[in-house]
């Protein structure tokens, strides 16, 4: 499933200190048997054929790696190549994770699936690929995360998923992923849980990794066939970081190569806590480390390690915490972690949009509004941009935040048409 071996993690799944498996017993027996099958279907030519398979004729892979000339020309630096994951069925590089692990539910014996999603994304991805496999399916959501991904929701309900609202907290990832845990340490039997990133207890880090490498699989060929040569750098947004590991893993050893992993700066990574919220959602930047959903990684915390709540106008960005993985890559200094904050990426979504006619998902708006801050500076000449999402699903917010902080896309404001 992927061509980068980086011999991590351990056996014990460890990234340096970062990873493990901290569940309760009622869930250890599901991570150990999740285990031993993920290790038979790695190299089960009968299981990656049909992966392969669907990949091509059902999430309509290879994406294109596609150069945004007119971006390139407006911001005057590094030629600008998009992977195009918003081009993949679903709309997201989610489906890449789903349809492998509903494979490996089918494989398991299990009936039912469940997952959490955040902006809606792996939540579509999952129902979709459980329909296609014959699987029942329930999505946990948060209920702030309901309320302004609404389409998503919708677009889950009419594949067949029920959608259940998780009231608890600041409805958003971290408490849909909680909600998740306890029906999955209820129901182990039956169910498998299909995370959505590279995030939980191992395996799931891990494979979630494999399923996702394939972008940086087909971008690196991708890259070389249409310029030569590797790029200079490769950006990525951040939130649990299903899509920066993907489009990281197999560059990982190409050590001319700046892996650029950008968070969610929100409303400024400097303002203080407000009680138990922050004003952002950037764990590889500050944050401390501790133990979030069955692993140690970097968490955003008070004083006293109590977790705080997080905050970004983006549903898929706003987590607390981030993959283990990416926790270790930072702190060796082969991921290089940036944030870009509310107001530069509503610009940057409103930017790709009217230089190149993609409406991009508000994730991936904040790579695009580091770009857009940074492509003059020490990227290179060649920079890949993960797109990992479209945007059809953030309009509403867009409209509503746009107007809030004063920003209007040029185009409409040039023929007197203000949002």
């Amino acid at each position: 499933m992927t061509n980068s071996e980086t011999g991590l993690p351990d056996s014990h799944g460890r990234f340096g200190p970062f990873g493990g498996q901290f569940v309760p017993e009622t869930l250890m027996s599901a991570v150990e048997e999740l285990e031993q099958a993920y290790l038979e279907i790695r190299d089960d030519r009968e299981f990656l054929s049909e992966l392969s398979e669907l990949s091509r004729h059902y999430a309509g892979r290879p994406t294109a790696l596609y150069f945004a000339e007119n971006l390139t020309r407006e911001l005057g630096g590094a030629r600008i190549y998009l992977k195009r994951e918003d081009l993949a069925h679903t709309g997201a590089h989610k489906i890449n994770n789903s349809l492998g692990q509903g494979l490996l539910a089918k494989r398991m014996g299990k009936q039912r699936v469940i997952a959490e999603t955040g902006a809606g994304q792996h939540g579509t991805a999952t129902a979709m690929a459980a329909s296609y496999l014959g699987l029942d399916c329930e999505i946990y959501m948060g209920r702030k995360d309901i309320n302004r991904q609404r389409p998503n929701v919708f677009r889950m309900e009419i594949n067949g998923a029920k959608v259940n609202p998780v009231e608890r907290g600041s409805g958003t990832l971290k408490e849909a992923i909680n909600a998740t845990l306890r029906d999955w340490s209820k129901s182990v039997d039956t169910t498998h849980y299909v995370i959505g990133s590279v995030v939980g207890p191992h395996p799931f880090p891990k494979m979630v990794r494999d399923f996702q490498s394939i972008i940086s699989q087909e971008a690196r060929e991708q890259i070389q066939e249409e310029v030569g040569r590797l790029p200079d750098s490769v950006v990525a947004c951040v939130g649990g970081g299903s899509n920066a590991m993907g489009a990281f893993y197999n560059f990982l050893q190409d050590d001319q190569v700046n892996l650029i992993a950008v968070e969610a700066g929100g409303k400024g990574i400097e303002a203080k806590l407000e009680g138990k919220v922050a004003h952002h959602s950037a764990s590889l930047t500050i944050g401390k480390e501790g133990i979030l959903h069955g692993a140690r990684t970097k968490i955003l915390q008070d004083e006293d390690g109590q977790i705080v709540e997080s905050h970004s106008v983006s549903a898929g960005l706003d987590y607390a915490g981030v993959g283990p993985e990416l926790a270790y890559l930072v702190d060796e200094g082969r991921v290089i972690p940036r944030t870009i904050g509310d107001k530069e990426a509503i610009e940057a979504f409103f930017l790709l949009s009217e230089m190149e006619g993609i409406i991009p998902a508000l994730e991936t708006s904040h790579a695009v509004g580091y770009l857009e801050n940074h492509v003059k500076g020490d990227l290179g000449e060649v920079v890949i941009v993960n797109l990992s999402g479209r945007g059809d699903k953030d309009v509403e917010t867009v409209m509503e935040e746009s107007h809030r902080l004063g920003i209007k896309n040029r185009t409409m404001d040039r023929i007197g048409r203000g949002i």
